[in-house]
């Protein structure tokens, strides 16, 4: 495999037709299969007067099928992290259509047929210059900055991560934990593999136990995030199936040294970490296998430069639209050698969970609402990062504060705030107050109102959660109940499970924010509870939405075996 890998002229290497691009559902996808709905999408787009189209789909060998096609028929692509119904609306102004797994409102475009001739096909050198995708820098949308890519910066990038690590990964097959809708993802899931001869896996790994079963069958390199490595089980089999593991990428956030020596552990290497940001591209990495805190170093073909005054860095790279240098968001203290030790934000975007969450929007969405007159949130640091958001009701807000009791009154608000923020971003603790405090110069400060929370022991009421999976019709939740949560007050002593009527709750709950339930509540049919739930046991939530039937199906599992299943039922209007 060359260092130089030629992304732009990729689909017109010589392949034979069954060659394996890709795996999906332990099944090869083969170059003519590929290269035949690349020819479908292509087909289907250069019919089309539009130029910017909205791609979404959790396939990554589709996915992948249709961003070649766009490009060869001159589309750009915008890449939303989600496809959450306000996400979706805000396309709009940018758009002129949308591609793969939308809701059916947004009139998705699919190409229904596999094009015979694909191994045949003649696509071409695309232009280097093309602008050929539009990302967004933020989890949210109200915060949302889109970041114009050309396919010269994307090749670049490519090239880079070939020759820094090409060579130690071999002929490995990719698997990943994350979504490829984000930079990392796109490029470390499916641009740099498949310009390599990499196999990619259509899925996400959503249980490690997947992991398992393909490092058993072959070689892999597993790319995924802090969020996901924190939370990795303790298994025997991982010493026998990480000799099959050729390296471990993270990216979305600094690892804490305790994460990268438990993967070192468990897999018998620690993680690459890599650090970088939609605008700039890769920046450096680091890995730390030597101790804590160890400095980021750029790779080659990136240059920086340190502004001692604000303690911050500036980048330069082929991976950026041109020579200018980009100022960075984080502190910075330079090392020897060119490298440099990583310290905290110095806006507020925050790094929840590898979601780039604004805590600033959050703030502007809770003030829109007449409930609220004033409303300061801040991230509360620990083995699982949580937003806390401090409120100042206005007078109609008091009384439905007052009316409808503190537990239901922030349903309302994050209810409000679902259709824009990320779920990992939106708060979990609440406190109303009738004013903020202020320090001596008269500012609200992190730490004056870290000591409200000190001044009273916060009982959660949520999950710990994370979004696996989100298609129109299906989500799968990951959920972690904490051992102090409020619900197993009473169920029981001793042996603390959770309550039925609460797993219930939070199908809905999710549900809500996933899908467009009618607003009444009808029934639940076929309620099952095959198991007890305990504290700290992480348990996959997955809802498949019937909207013709205005119903919900629900299964709820983990490693255990089956927890609970059941329908909830839904309708318009009174009961």
């Amino acid at each position: 495999m060359p260092d130089a890998l030629d992304l732009l002229g990729w689909l017109t290497l010589p392949r034979a037709p069954s060659d394996t691009v890709a795996w999906r559902h332990g099944g090869a996808v083969c170059w003519h299969e590929f290269i035949g709905r690349a020819g479908a999408w292509r087909s289907l787009l250069q019919g089309t007067p539009e130029q910017g189209f909205a791609l979404y789909h959790t396939d990554a060998v589709e996915f992948a099928a249709a961003l070649f096609g766009a490009w060869h028929a001159g589309k750009i692509i915008y890449l939303p992290g989600d496809s959450l119904p306000n996400t979706c609306a805000t396309l709009r102004r940018a758009v002129d259509g949308y591609l793969g797994e939308f809701s059916p409102q947004w009139e998705p475009k699919i190409p229904a047929f596999q094009n015979s001739n694909g191994d045949a096909m003649e696509f071409g050198r695309l232009d280097p210059e093309f602008v050929g995708v539009v990302l967004y820098t933020s989890g949210t949308t109200g915060a949302a900055q889109a970041i114009s890519k050309k396919l010269t910066q994307l090749s670049a990038e490519v090239s880079t991560l070939e020759k820094q690590f090409g060579a130690s990964l071999g002929a490995a097959d990719i698997i990943s934990t994350v979504s490829h809708q984000h930079i990392y993802g796109l490029l470390f899931n499916v641009l740099w593999p498949l310009a390599a001869g990499r196999a990619i896996h259509a899925q996400n790994f959503s249980y490690y136990e997947e992991l398992e079963r393909t490092l058993a069958e072959r070689e892999a390199v597993l790319v995924s995030s802090p969020a996901h490595l924190k939370r990795l089980p303790e298994n025997p089999a991982w010493t026998r199936a990480a000799t099959r593991l050729r390296a471990v990428f993270s990216s979305g956030g600094p690892l804490s040294f305790d994460v990268a020596s438990e993967c070192a552990r468990l897999f018998g290497r620690a993680p690459i970490e890599v650090y970088g940001s939609s605008e700039t591209g890769g920046i450096a990495y680091r890995q730390q296998d030597k101790g804590p805190d160890q400095p980021w170093t750029p790779p080659p073909g990136v240059t920086w430069h340190f502004d001692p005054r604000e303690e911050v860095i500036e980048v330069s790279s082929a991976h950026l639209p041109d020579k200018n240098w980009v100022r960075l968001a984080d502190h910075v203290e330079p090392t020897e050698n060119n490298r440099f030790i990583l310290g905290g934000r110095v806006d507020q975007i925050a790094k929840i969970e590898g979601k780039r969450i604004s805590l600033q929007a959050i703030e502007s969405l809770l003030t829109s609402s007449p409930w609220v007159r004033a409303a300061r949130v801040v991230v509360l640091e620990g083995r699982r990062q949580q937003v806390a958001a401090f409120v100042i009701p206005s007078e109609p807000g008091r009384g439905e504060l007052i009316a409808k009791g503190k537990r239901a009154f922030s349903g309302l608000l994050r209810n409000l705030l679902s259709e824009s923020i990320e779920a990992v971003g939106l708060p979990r603790i609440w406190r109303y107050l009738d004013a903020l405090p202020v320090n001596a110069q008269g500012k609200t400060t992190h730490a004056e109102l870290l000591a409200l929370l000190a001044s009273e022991p916060v009982r959660p009421t949520q999950p710990q959660e994370r979004l696996i999976e989100k298609s129109p019709e299906r989500a799968v939740f990951e959920l972690t109940a904490p051992r102090n949560l409020l619900y197993f007050d009473g169920h029981f002593s001793g042996r603390p499970i959770l309550p039925g009527v609460v797993q219930v709750d939070w199908v809905i709950a999710y549900a809500r924010q996933c899908f467009d339930l009618p607003p009444v509540f009808r029934g639940l049919h076929a309620l099952k509870f095959m198991r007890l739930i305990p504290p700290e046991t992480p348990i996959m939530l997955e809802l498949v939405h019937e909207a013709a039937k205005s119903s919900l199906a629900f299964k709820i599992t983990s490693r255990l075996g089956a927890h609970a299943k059941g329908r909830v039922i839904f309708g318009a209007g009174n009961v």
